[in-house]
C-alpha cells in the first residue's frame, strides 16, 4: 500500500476570510482616507467662487427741522392795589329836617281816591298761570277712553305705532274745557290732531282758589297705545 501525504485543510492553509479581511483593513482605510482628501480638494479647487450679495444700506442725511422761535413769557400783572380806607366825612347834617306827621285832618276821607276796579283779563287764548288751591280733576275716564279709541288713526294703530302728548287744557269755571293747544307734540302729527279732538271730552272739577272757582290752565298727558 502507498504511502500517502497527509493534505493540511484548506482553511488553515488560506486563513479565513475573517483573518484576511483584518489583514487588508489598514490598506482600505488609508486608501480611502487618501482618495476622500484628493476629492475635496480637487471640488474645492474647480467649485466656483460665490460672493454675498451687497446688503449694505445708505443712510441719507438728516433734515433738521426748523425749531419755532422761543415765546417770551409776558411779566405778570401788577398786584392789585387794596382799596383805600374810608374817610369819614366831615359834613353837618341839620337836625331840624323832620318829617311831616300824618294826620286824618289833613287829609280828609272824602278827597281820598276810589279803590281800584277789578279789571277782567281774558286768559283763554293763551296758556297763563292762574293761581289756585284745588286742582282740577277730571271724572269721566271710561267716556274718554272710549274717544281714544274712536280717535286712534287706524294706519298708526294698525301699525303698532303710539305716543303721548301733552296738551294745554284751559278749564272755566264750570269745569268744561273752553280752549285746547298741544304743549308737547308726540312726533307724529296724527296723534298730535287726534288728542285735540278727544281734549274737550274731558270733563272736569272746577278749579279753586281757596273757596272761589276760577278758571285755569292746566297741562295734561294723551296717551295712545295698542297695549
Amino acid at each position: 500500500m502507498s504511502d500517502q501525504a497527509n493534505p493540511q485543510p484548506v482553511a488553515e492553509a488560506a486563513g479565513t476570510a475573517n483573518e484576511q479581511f483584518k489583514k487588508s483593513f489598514s490598506s482600505w482605510f488609508w486608501g480611502s482616507m487618501i482618495t476622500a482628501t484628493v476629492l475635496h480638494f480637487v471640488v474645492f479647487a474647480f467649485w466656483p467662487e460665490m460672493a454675498a450679495d451687497d446688503v449694505s444700506v445708505v443712510s441719507s442725511e438728516l433734515e433738521a427741522i426748523e425749531l419755532p422761535p422761543e415765546v417770551e413769557i409776558p411779566p405778570p400783572p401788577a398786584a392789585i392795589q387794596r382799596p383805600a380806607t374810608p374817610v369819614i366825612a366831615t359834613a353837618e347834617i341839620n337836625e331840624d329836617i323832620t318829617i311831616a306827621e300824618v294826620t286824618f285832618d289833613a287829609n280828609p276821607v272824602e278827597n281820598l281816591p276810589p279803590p281800584p276796579e277789578d279789571v277782567e283779563t281774558d286768559i283763554s287764548s293763551a296758556p297763563v298761570f292762574t293761581p289756585y288751591t284745588v286742582a282740577p280733576d277730571y271724572t269721566n275716564a271710561a267716556e274718554v277712553r272710549r274717544a281714544l279709541e274712536r280717535e286712534y288713526p287706524p294706519l298708526l294703530r294698525d301699525a303698532g305705532i303710539g305716543g303721548t302728548v301733552l296738551v294745554w287744557f284751559f278749564i272755566d269755571e264750570q269745569g268744561v274745557v273752553q280752549n285746547r293747544q298741544v304743549n308737547e307734540s308726540s312726533g307724529h302729527t296724527a296723534l298730535d290732531d287726534a288728542a285735540l279732538r278727544v281734549a274737550p271730552v274731558f270733563k272736569f272739577t272746577p278749579a279753586l282758589n281757596r273757596d272761589k272757582a276760577v278758571p285755569v290752565w292746566v297741562s295734561l298727558p294723551i296717551t295712545f297705545t295698542t297695549r
